[in-house]
């Protein structure tokens, strides 16, 4: 069926290419004629006076978050060099984000109050999550009224990053999502009048979130999908010819089918894709949807005829390879304005169309060596090869300074705070450079596209060594987040593979023998049978890794407390299934025990198990006999704790039960083991009380949240993937937190939990990221 078209896309790519025409042939003149150049040294001459200082006033200058991000901002305020700091940084973020001229009032009244507010929030120093952690950014929802939206967020960012192909770049994927994200909360926030109702500044934020991510999604599985190896030629021209038909129809095609081994890779991208595209297309008001539609052809276009150039080809034009440039640098970042409806503004559209070249320049010269090696055609790496044999090619490092001066004086009419900002980005982008690439690399960079005036080029690399209170915010913001992306992701891949390991290990430590093989021994084989089910085991996974990895005991010391915890804990859910309790039919993937054997039996094994749990506790003979005893006497107690909590859910079967009680209740049924997986090595390492201490809060809260997932996994779980029937707590008539609370309010109390969980862990004297991990596996588990 052929759809109508909405646009020209022939007349909106060709009116904005003659705008970069003639933007470029401005450029193409500074550079001929050299202009730039004095211009240019004028502006250092003057910047430099604040940023050149005496051999022993730069004794204290520290390298941008050499020691880490908290650190650094921890030595600018000690310095008094903060608020200067996250001054140029703020009006930086203004004049590339939001398009701000920085010499306007409004602006600089805007720019103070967002630096007072974020200077007041970095060096608070009762700030209990990191900046970007996941319980800082639900915590900030909390704030806002905006729950829900953020439990979305963080369900689809899971979704992307599992999908994300070997080939790409997922932390990559990640921080351009969630800067897209915040980029286009920025617009909505600068959009917002000052005295919005409550209501009005929550449908807005809500809105602008899921448009953030709509928008952002088109990074990881549009461009970097093309851009990448994943497709063959022939999957990306009809991925392409698909995305050109939604842009000019407003329709999303049927996919229909895809042959190949990405075709589930493609069917979810283009589910997913299409759900955004229909987003926003419900969300354009109808005086702004053409304007967004030509911003977003023109941007895809772009891009496309850039990603079609090929390094081998010799003949490409300045103007081939400038103007294309232009165009998707500046469409990038008008679409964040145009994606939330934002009524027309000739000033932002006008600075942000001039801008866009001179971020991209800086960031093609950081990638030039990535670009080199990947054949990719930019200014600088077509440059850099065919320099020699093609005189009339402009040389892009010139081109950079000239956008520069265009922008200072042409664009931003000679301001002296927009001289400042772009200045120092400038230089710190080449410091930068340096400092990644290494002297010897970089020298011999420079002298390759030297502008040909000696005296420019030795001012600009003396800026580069001497020049100091260059850097910014939003980079050093840049490195953390990809540092902690990174890191988690490591240490998620160690968390599930040690997992594993420690769970194939437990299993194999289970089998109870010593029966007569003759007569046979029901109990026995009842408890064997129970014990081989496909359980987590995460109550003894939890101990081994206190037990070992934090307090360095030796596994073999603590092989009878892992088997006396799932000993236990299996007789529970022994208890648990029977008819006078829940009445299950089925655990961990099979029948119940008392459907497989009998009642009797199964009450038998329950008492055996929950013996045995003591026995194995006894044969503890590396430790001191104290702390030993200690320990057993206080399994004991945490065991009939437990009992009693078992009793708490049978008396409120057909009740009414409310919040407190329902915490309560889960508490003494789940936190309490999660506790004692905890405490009891922690008594064998002979911990401090205020670990101990800490170590329970976070049991308290881990335990809650993880009932509440039980709960939420009861209503909407996979019986295949559950190992059980879902729906028992309805069957039963039992008050669970989805029954009290509702879907929504069960997932905003478990991600409360979340939070204090993770703040019980702040006040522990050690950095457990295990249990980090633990929590993160808690509220994100499908079994």
């Amino acid at each position: 069926m052929n759809e109508k078209l909405i646009i020209n896309a022939d007349d909106s790519y060709r009116k904005a290419e003659m705008q970069a025409s003639d933007y470029f042939q401005i450029l193409k003149a500074l550079v001929s004629e050299k202009t730039y150049i004095s211009t240019i040294t004028k502006d250092i001459q003057s910047w430099k006076h604040n940023h050149i200082r005496p051999y022993f006033f730069s004794l204290g200058r520290q390298k941008t978050g050499s020691r880490g991000y908290h650190h650094y901002i921890r030595w600018l305020d000690y310095t008094g060099k903060l608020e200067s700091y996250l001054d140029r940084s703020i009006s930086y973020i203004y004049m590339r984000d939001l398009g701000k001229a920085l010499d306007s009032p409004d602006t600089q009244s805007r720019v103070r109050r967002t630096v007072d507010t974020l200077k007041n929030y970095l060096i608070d120093r009762n700030n209990k999550h990191e900046t970007f952690s996941i319980a800082g950014l639900y915590r900030w929802a909390q704030k806002e009224g905006i729950e829900m939206t953020m439990i979305w967020l963080l369900d689809k960012l899971k979704t992307v990053s599992a999908n994300i192909p070997e080939g790409m770049d997922a932390v990559h994927a990640q921080r351009k999502l969630i800067k897209i994200i915040a980029g286009v909360i920025m617009h909505v926030l600068e959009e917002m009048e000052d005295d919005v109702s409550p209501e009005t500044r929550i449908q807005k934020l809500n809105e602008a979130i899921r448009l953030g991510y709509a928008y952002g999604l088109t990074y990881p599985f549009i461009d970097d999908l093309l851009d990448s190896n994943i497709l063959s030629a022939a999957e990306k021209k009809r991925y392409s010819d698909l995305i050109c038909t939604t842009l000019t129809t407003g329709t999303v095609p049927r996919l229909g089918s895809w042959a190949g081994n990405n075709s589930n890779l493609i069917r979810f991208i283009h589910s997913e894709l299409r759900q955004a595209f229909e987003y926003i297309k419900a969300h354009q008001q109808e005086a702004t949807r053409k304007n967004f539609f030509e911003q977003a052809y023109v941007f895809y276009h772009s891009q496309e005829i850039d990603r079609m150039k090929d390094l081998n080809n010799a003949d490409y034009t300045n103007e081939e390879i400038y103007i294309p440039i232009i165009l998707k640098s500046a469409s990038s970042r008008l679409i964040a304005r145009s994606v939330i409806s934002a009524p027309e503004d000739e000033g932002f559209d006008n600075r942000t169309f001039y801008y866009g070249i001179y971020n991209q320049l800086a960031d093609d010269f950081a990638d030039l060596f990535d670009d080199m090696k990947d054949g990719a055609v930019t200014p600088y790496t077509y440059y850099l090869k065919y320099h020699d044999r093609r005189p009339d090619l402009i040389n892009p490092f010139e081109v950079y300074w000239a956008v520069i001066a265009n922008l200072i004086h042409n664009v931003y009419q000679s301001d002296s705070k927009t001289c400042e900002v772009i200045l120092g980005r400038a230089i710190n982008g080449l410091k930068r450079f340096k400092e990644r690439v290494g002297i010897e690399k970089y020298n011999e960079v420079m002298n390759f596209f030297s502008v040909g005036n000696s005296k420019f080029n030795h001012l600009i690399q003396k800026m580069v060594r001497k020049a100091d209170d260059v850097d910014f915010f939003d980079k050093l913001l840049r490195d953390h987040i990809i540092t902690i992306l990174k890191n988690e992701q490591k240490e998620r891949d160690e968390f599930f593979s040690t997992i594993e390991t420690v769970r194939n290990e437990i299993n194999g430590m289970l089998k109870i023998g010593g029966h007569n093989i003759l007569l046979g021994d029901p109990i026995i084989d009842a408890a064997n049978y129970s014990l081989e089910g496909n359980g987590k085991r995460l109550r003894p996974i939890i101990t081994w890794f206190m037990s070992v990895n934090e307090y360095g005991l030796k596994q073999s010391a603590v092989e009878q407390l892992l088997k006396s915890l799932e000993y236990m804990h299996t007789a529970s859910l022994i208890f648990d299934d029977l008819p006078s309790q829940d009445n299950a039919s089925s655990r961990r993937g099979r029948s119940t025990l008392h459907k497989t054997y009998n009642i009797a039996i199964a009450e038998l094994t329950g008492l055996f198990l929950t013996q045995k749990a003591v026995e194995e506790q006894t044969f503890l003979d590396q430790f001191d006999t104290k702390t030993v005893l200690k320990m057993i006497r206080y399994s004991a107690q945490m065991t009939a704790d437990m009992c009693r909590g078992q009793a708490m859910d049978l008396e409120s079967k057909g009740k009414s039960l409310t919040l407190e009680q329902l915490n309560v209740m889960s508490f003494y049924k789940t936190g309490i083991a999660f506790e004692a997986s905890l405490v009891m090595p922690a008594i064998l390492a002979e911990a401090g009380e205020s670990e101990i201490t800490a170590l329970k809060r976070f049991a308290q809260h881990a335990g809650i949240a993880f009932q509440i997932k039980d709960d939420l996994l009861d209503v909407e779980g996979d019986m295949q993937l559950l190992g059980k029937p879902a729906g028992q707590d309805k069957e039963n008539n039992n008050s669970t937190f989805v029954t009290i609370l509702g879907l929504d309010g069960a997932r905003k109390e478990m991600w409360d939990h979340y939070c204090l969980a993770v703040e019980a862990l702040q006040e522990a004297p050690r950095n457990i990221t295990f249990l980090k991990h633990l929590l993160d596996y808690i509220v994100n588990r499908e079994r």
